[in-house]
Parts: structure tokens; C-alpha cells; sequence
């Protein structure tokens, strides 16, 4: 199977470019915090909203089927089936509910009323709440399961699409870049803002080198037709400590491969070597998307808030 094509996490898509790829990655940056930060502390119908909107914007952006299609079902599959398991397990409230006394209900008119005891009269519920949303045997269903149910999903859910997909149309050097010029006032406090920035644009870049080690040593594996279930696990585990071994030489390798490369061109230190990133610029698209999300903050604010 092949890693790279099976499971694109964090892999930058270059064709076909989409609207998301031509966005300013300050703005993209901004799209993400909103769609991690807003769910906290937020009501059901808003996390919900938010985990709809990013299958809508999936949808509305264009990206093959064949590139979210499989880290998509997967996720909703994992986000559904939290939802079943925390909304039929016991909420772990244990409250018995009292009935109001009397038991048997006495249908009297306003003058008899008057004249009654009032231990003979059974009250009306003042308000259709129920604390038990569906009983069918020895299931049942609470407000506390359900809510938990659809928290833990959502979140589950948006917390782990919204950086596949910011990573899927974003390309490391814009991340950077756009980090870059986020930071930038923080070089009057002489934060080496440009080793922290590129440092993460080296990390970005290396982990589809991590993949890369991982498929090729899966397929030189496959190729010598190892029998597993004669080995025991004795000589089962040794071979995957060997594995893992040659994982891990292989990276250093790689990253001296990379150290190398970075001296020949003349980068020793930011004071010697100008690290020139992509020119940020925005563009009439890039401020109404901004004041858009400016808007989803405002809403969030004043009707996603926790009840």
C-alpha cells in the first residue's frame, strides 16, 4: 500500500489549484484558529455548524474526491461512532426522579379546587423540558449522553479535518511566510522569529520523508516474503527492532542530506543569509473573506455561547 497516496496527511496537493490554494495564507491561518478556537466553550448547534461548514467548504472548493474522500469517511466514521457509544452509555448522573404526590390524577373544576386539600390536586409539568430524551428498555438516552455525545464527535471531527485541510491547500513556504509576517513585531524583543519560522518549513518538508522511509522499508519487507507466524515473537520482535533501527539511520541520513544542502548554498546564520519567503499581498477576495470571518466571531459571541 502505498503511504504517500493512502493516507495524505499533511501533504500539500499542487494540482489542481483550487480558490483555497490562491487565498492569503495570513488569512488561512486566521480561517484555522477560527475553526479551532470557536467550538470551546460553544452550544451544540454551533459545533455542529462548524463541522458542516468545513464538509460545505470541501465541497464548495473543488479539491478530487480521491484526495479527502478516504481521511473524510474515515473520520466520520470514528466522529459517528463516538457518538453512539457516549450517547447509550450511562450519562453517570444518578438521580432518581421523585413523582409529584398524588399519584392518581384528580380532574377537578376551578370551584372544587378551591375547596380541595391540596395533597388531592397532581400539579402540571409547567414546562415541556424532560430530562430523558428517548427510553426503550433498558436504553435510554439523556440530555447529558446526547450532549456529550455531540462534543466529543464534533470535536474529534474538526479538530482533526480543519489542519488536514489547511495543510492540503497550503504550501509550507506560504506557512512560514505567513508566520513570519504574524511575528514580525516580536523582533523588537529579539525573538529569532526567522529560526523559529524556518525551522518549521524544515519540519513541514520532512515528513513526507518520514513516509517515504516508512513505504520503502514496508516494501523491501514485502518483497522478502517473510513468514510471520514461524518466526514467534522473539524473532518477531527483533526484526522489528531492526526495522526501526534502519528507520531511524535513514532519517539522520536524510536530515544530514538536508544540513548539507543548506551549507553549500551559504546559510549559516539569518545575520549572513537573507531568507527571502513568498510576497504577501492582499487581495479584494483575501478582505471579504476577513471580514467574513470577523462576522463568525461576532455570531459566535453573541449566539455560540454555551447555555
Amino acid at each position: 500500500m502505498d503511504i504517500l497516496r493512502s493516507l495524505p496527511i499533511g501533504l500539500y496537493l499542487e494540482q489542481p489549484i483550487t480558490w483555497l490554494h490562491r487565498l492569503d495564507p495570513r488569512i488561512k491561518l486566521f480561517g484555522l484558529l477560527t475553526f479551532l478556537l470557536s467550538p470551546i466553550q460553544a452550544n451544540e448547534p454551533w459545533r455542529i455548524a462548524i463541522a458542516v461548514l468545513l464538509i460545505i467548504l470541501t465541497l464548495a472548493s473543488q479539491i478530487p474526491m480521491r484526495v479527502w474522500k478516504q481521511q473524510m469517511g474515515i473520520l466520520l466514521l470514528l466522529a459517528f461512532m463516538t457518538l453512539a457509544i457516549a450517547t447509550f452509555s450511562p450519562d453517570g448522573f444518578n438521580a432518581n426522579i421523585q413523582p409529584r404526590r398524588p399519584i392518581p390524577e384528580v380532574n377537578v373544576t376551578p370551584e372544587k379546587a378551591l375547596s380541595a386539600s391540596p395533597l388531592t390536586l397532581k400539579l402540571p409539568q409547567p414546562t415541556p423540558y424532560s430530562y430523558v430524551v428517548w427510553k426503550a428498555g433498558s436504553i435510554t438516552i439523556t440530555r447529558r449522553s446526547l450532549d456529550l455525545g455531540v462534543r466529543v464527535c464534533t470535536l474529534i471531527f474538526t479538530y482533526l479535518y480543519a489542519p488536514t485541510l489547511f495543510l492540503l491547500v497550503t504550501a509550507p513556504e506560504e506557512i512560514t511566510a505567513a508566520l513570519a509576517s504574524i511575528l514580525s513585531p516580536l523582533k523588537l524583543l529579539k525573538v529569532p522569529v526567522v529560526e523559529i519560522v524556518l525551522t518549521l518549513t524544515l519540519a513541514l518538508r520532512f515528513v513526507p520523508l518520514v513516509l517515504e522511509e516508512v513505504q520503502n522499508l514496508g516494501r523491501a519487507m514485502r518483497t522478502r516474503s517473510i513468514n510471520w507466524k514461524r518466526l514467534g515473537f522473539k524473532r518477531t520482535t527483533q526484526i522489528w527492532l531492526i526495522l526501526a533501527e534502519r528507520l531511524i539511520d535513514n532519517l539522520f541520513i536524510r536530515a544530514e542530506q538536508t544540513a548539507s544542502a543548506m551549507q553549500v548554498r551559504g546559510f549559516t546564520t539569518p545575520n549572513t543569509h537573507i531568507v527571502v519567503w513568498n510576497p504577501l499581498k492582499f487581495l479584494p477576495r483575501d478582505i471579504i473573506l476577513l471580514v467574513l470571518l470577523v462576522a463568525v466571531w461576532g455570531l459566535r459571541i453573541w449566539y455560540g455561547n454555551e447555555f
